[in-house]
């Protein structure tokens, strides 16, 4: 009898985790040059070699000839395709010890995925110089084929920084093809990807990059637009996605592109953005059986994810749910974050001001010391209810990428605004109390 149960038993679970493969859906991802319908973000910094003894990062320098002798004043670099690449496989090199190897895991509360990552070293990176030529002009130049050889390279003037550049234009003109090396397929491959490289300040040598590719897949008759975040490397582990191409080269409002774990609505479907599977190149959508209304996400518009967790300094357990009826702000912050040091002052003149019965912030810092955010919060000010988030727990469901991250919640436990900071959140809490109020 007992072996006749488990045998309907594991039939049964076979059709149910079958039901579950059948809703994912694997879209193959074609590589496009430039944008897409997604704003660039001027990149992110691409930091230059710092030779002090006890950096750990020393021996994972990379080793390059050529730089061309008539330059002054230079220093080198590299681009980061990859950086968990970059660790894992240093790490199994010998370049960075266990010590630092197992404290970036805890930092960034990485476990790496073994069956993605190769041990055998990859060129994840592309070395860049700087330096100031014979006419006291600031370039750079960057290992283009990655051969760690500059002489092959050509020189050239980066773009001056500035919000308002046509980055599309900028990445059909003015991108440089360079060659890294990925796993696909569970082999080692080159690609070329156009890079922009830009300035924010040349005299002091502060660069940004883009990586200016976007991937697209199929679903149906329709093309989804896929990004790694920001544009800053090629792993697309942290991917926004969209469906609603425009037709006239507008851009899609940030708050319209649907992250990891986050639901695209479809011709009358759900489906969860499940990310992207690099190594075999295809966008994971698990198609939903559940309505809109049923879902929690951090969408505008739909339910946030609940949590119930010990407040700091208190007994009690604090969970969002038991919110309702209020608006209630949720701060995720640190006291390391010089942007959230100087948000406080804002949020104390919210909370001094706005009727508790109708308002809650509830603060979600990172792991500190019960001390150490005793002393903070004294110092600072701070009266409002926190939660420590000492696992991260609370900020990976929130799918938080930056801090300061806020999330505005109605009394009705609807998510109706995001990352709202300054002047811009103290206007509209005032707004929401005051028509609450009549």
């Amino acid at each position: 009898m007992k072996i006749k149960t488990l045998f309907l038993l594991s039939i049964c679970l076979c059709l149910i985790t079958g039901c579950k493969k059948d809703h994912i859906l694997k879209l193959p991802i074609t590589y496009q040059k430039g944008f897409g319908p997604f704003e660039a973000s001027g990149g992110g910094s691409i930091p230059l070699y710092n030779n002090d003894e006890n950096n750990p990062w020393k021996n994972t320098f990379l080793k390059v000839t050529g730089i061309p002798k008539n330059w002054t004043d230079v220093k080198v670099g590299d681009i980061n395709s990859d950086f968990h690449q970059y660790v894992y496989q240093n790490y199994h090199s010998g370049n960075i010890s266990k010590e630092w190897y197992d404290e970036l895991k805890i930092m960034w509360n990485w476990e790496p995925d073994t069956l993605n990552l190769s041990k055998e070293p990859i060129k994840c990176r592309a070395a860049f110089a700087v330096g100031n030529d014979s006419t006291g002009n600031a370039m750079v130049i960057v290992d283009a084929n990655n051969n760690y050889d500059f002489s092959d390279d050509e020189p050239f003037e980066p773009i001056e920084y500035d919000s308002e550049l046509d980055w599309d234009l900028l990445a059909n003109n003015e991108a440089i093809d360079v060659t890294f090396e990925r796993i696909f397929n569970n082999k080692k491959v080159q690609v070329k990807v156009p890079l922009l490289i830009s300035s924010v300040n040349m005299d002091q040598y502060y660069l940004l990059c883009n990586f200016a590719q976007y991937g697209t897949a199929k679903l149906g008759n329709h093309l989804i637009s896929i990004h790694s975040f920001k544009f800053t490397n090629l792993t697309f582990k942290d991917v926004g996605i969209t469906i609603n191409q425009s037709l006239n080269g507008e851009k899609v409002d940030l708050k319209k592109v649907v992250f990891n774990n986050e639901y695209l609505e479809f011709e009358n479907d759900l489906y969860k953005n499940l990310g992207v599977n690099r190594n075999k190149d295809v966008l994971l959508l698990e198609k939903m059986d559940l309505s809109k209304n049923q879902i929690r996400s951090t969408q505008i518009g739909n339910k946030p994810f609940d949590f119930s967790e010990k407040q700091f300094q208190k007994q009690n357990m604090i969970s969002l749910d038991s919110l309702r009826g209020k608006y209630v702000l949720l701060e995720f912050w640190d006291t390391w974050c010089g942007p959230c040091i100087k948000e406080i002052p804002n949020l104390k003149t919210i909370y001094s001001k706005t009727d508790k019965s109708k308002f809650e912030i509830i603060g979600i810092v990172g792991n500190n010391q019960i001390t150490v955010l005793e002393k903070f919060a004294n110092k600072h000010g701070i009266t409002w209810p926190q939660i420590i988030d000492s696992s991260n727990k609370i900020k990976e469901k929130y799918g938080v990428r930056g801090i300061p991250a806020t999330f505005l919640i109605n009394p009705e436990g609807i998510i109706i605004a995001k990352d709202l900071r300054g002047k811009e959140l103290e206007t509209k809490i005032d707004s929401l109390i005051n028509k609450a109020s009549r």
